[in-house]
């Protein structure tokens, strides 16, 4: 039987919804290896729109789930129907629409809250001792939501390479332990059975983020 994994989309762009290379990769990835992706995204509105090529936000307003049914070609659910039981495992990508449609980090840092459908979704899987797969800004989450759990956002020393790097010490004050990577690494909460790796926190080449998101994957369908 073909593992069924959960797919979380937060939008389509990757500054205001999903990062669209990060999650390609985990849909490429999961093909790869013979399991069966279910994507599903919250229908609510976006935060706000971004014109990714001034880089500005617009007057314009979208939904979180139409948006992210253009990464999904339209084979997409609703957040609200996820029924954990059916499901082997979970994968949220980054991009920005984690930090502002999933979560408010992008404007509270970790005094940030989560949404009520993506924080419940995520404490089902982990009650249920399910994986739980995490790249980017998402690993945010679960240091939000499972203190003491153990993740990487890549490094915690901001410099060219890592220019998001302030991120792992805001993780650290929520009682998360940051574990520094390279992109191309994954890191495994056995415990919380977290993985995570940093992929677009690194400025990196997209083949690098897309080598260590398939890390990820695997390393989620050997703990499924």
């Amino acid at each position: 039987m073909a593992k069924k994994v959960a797919v979380v989309l937060a939008g389509c762009g990757v500054f205001d919804g999903s990062e669209i290379h990060e999650a390609s990769a985990v849909l490429v990835h999961l093909s790869r290896e013979g399991a069966q992706a279910e994507v599903y995204a919250p229908n609510i509105p976006q935060m706000h729109v971004v014109d990714h090529v001034k880089g500005q936000p617009t007057p314009e307003q979208r939904n979180v789930l139409v948006e992210s049914a253009r990464i999904a070609r339209g084979n997409i659910k609703d957040l609200a129907t996820l029924d954990v039981k059916g499901l082997d495992a979970l994968i949220i990508p980054g991009g920005f629409g984690v930090a502002k449609n999933l979560s408010t980090w992008a404007t509270q840092g970790k005094n940030c809250s989560v949404s009520k459908e993506v924080e419940g979704v995520l404490r089902a899987f982990h009650a249920a001792h399910k994986p739980i797969g995490l790249c980017c800004i998402s690993p945010v989450l679960a240091a939000k939501i499972f203190p003491g759990c153990e993740v990487t956002v890549g490094h915690d020393t901001e410099c060219e390479q890592w220019p998001y790097a302030k991120t792992a010490e805001a993780m650290k004050e929520l009682g998360c332990r940051h574990v520094n990577s390279q992109v191309s690494e994954v890191h495994v909460d056995a415990r919380n059975r977290l993985v995570s790796t940093s992929a677009f926190m690194c400025n990196a080449p997209i083949h690098h983020v897309h080598d260590g998101v398939g890390k990820m994957v695997r390393e989620v369908l050997r703990l499924a």
